[in-house]
């Protein structure tokens, strides 16, 4: 019984390493990064959150749709509901919007499910409130085609990734006795290294999200010039002075950001080289959204896969030294607009 148990678990640890890729190249690259015993439990931990985004993004889904799928969601990586019956429910419903790997993702509900409750109690609980709190954050934000306040899209983003750092802190803090003692300090800035990474997706996918109804910018940087036949999709026109203070706005948080990744101990290389890389690629995306704010398609302002690759090396080079990563974030920083109270 313990050999079939055990192929199982070889087996679904197997899908979760080769759909990962399909669903963000980033996180493929910079989760085998980590210590092995932490690898593992992050990888599903983004898969899972990647189910309950991909119930948020499906435009097909009508509100009281989202609603009942994330809470079932939440149930479900609970043990309150059987992992076969999201996919049940929610496969059928989902729209060609849906990316096939997303689909196929949910479809294996219950495979991502298995790694999620063979994870140790306190790797449990500490997904289980991620996903309760990002589950019924994003329900309370169905109905929202188009934010209309700063402050909305500070609570969209804690919820959609603010949680996610809370999680990664309490998981290292668990991986770690000595990372642990600095927990306080660490879980504070752990919000703004999720709410960095999101304000980065969502200035760079504005377009994305534009062509299913929806923007997560405040409707000051909106013009609704248009729609399409269905008058369903905005047509945003980006205001170039608010879009700077978006991006000074997101600037913040990643210098928060790397606050929070060298406080990590400089032996935790594994951990520290997951954070920094990643933390790489999303300043360097912001600089060319810097470049150009009214872009007029995402893939204007993608990093190209010669950027990944020096980002990787650079910070291979340098993860070590505090000094060297606080020096080179001002180099690729500088000429990025700052919030009011801060300079360059």
């Amino acid at each position: 019984m313990s050999e079939v148990i055990t192929t199982e678990k070889a087996q679904a640890i197997e899908y979760q390493n080769a759909i990962l890729p399909h669903v963000s190249r980033t996180f493929a690259l910079t989760i085998p990064y980590l210590p092995d015993s932490l690898e593992n439990v992050v990888g599903n931990s983004y898969l899972l959150c990647r189910i309950a985004d991909t119930i948020e993004d499906d435009p097909a889904l009508t509100i009281d749709q989202k609603t009942e799928f994330l809470q079932l969601f939440s149930e479900v990586v609970a043990g309150e509901k059987k992992p076969e019956l999201l996919p049940e429910l929610v496969s059928p419903h989902l729209s060609d919007w849906t990316l096939e790997a997303e689909r196929d993702l949910v479809a294996n509900t219950p495979v991502i499910i298995g790694i999620t409750h063979n994870c140790t109690p306190n790797q449990r609980v500490i997904i289980e409130r991620c996903i309760s709190i990002m589950s019924s954050g994003m329900a309370r934000f169905c109905e929202t085609k188009q934010l209309e306040k700063l402050e909305h899209l500070n609570d969209y983003c804690y919820y959609v990734a603010g949680v996610v750092g809370e999680l990664l802190t309490d998981l290292f803090c668990d991986f770690s006795d000595t990372i642990s003692r600095s927990r306080d300090k660490l879980f504070t800035l752990s919000v703004s290294f999720g709410k960095g990474l999101q304000m980065v997706n969502i200035l760079k996918d504005v377009w994305v999200d534009a062509s299913r109804g929806v923007s997560w910018l405040p409707a000051s940087l909106f013009q609704r010039s248009g729609k399409t036949s269905r008058g369903k999709t905005l047509d945003p026109v980006l205001n170039v002075p608010e879009m700077r203070k978006l991006i000074a706005l997101t600037y913040e948080h990643l210098s928060k950001a790397l606050q929070y990744s060298v406080a990590i101990p400089t032996k935790e290389v594994g951990i520290r080289r997951f954070l920094l890389t990643t933390l790489g690629m999303a300043v360097l995306t912001l600089r060319r959204i810097n470049k150009k704010p009214n872009f007029d398609r995402n893939d204007r302002v993608k990093i190209t896969r010669k950027q990944v690759s020096a980002t990787t090396f650079i910070t291979n080079n340098v993860v070590r030294f505090n000094f060297l990563v606080e020096s080179l974030f001002r180099t690729l920083t500088k000429g990025l607009p700052t919030p009011p109270n801060k300079t360059d």
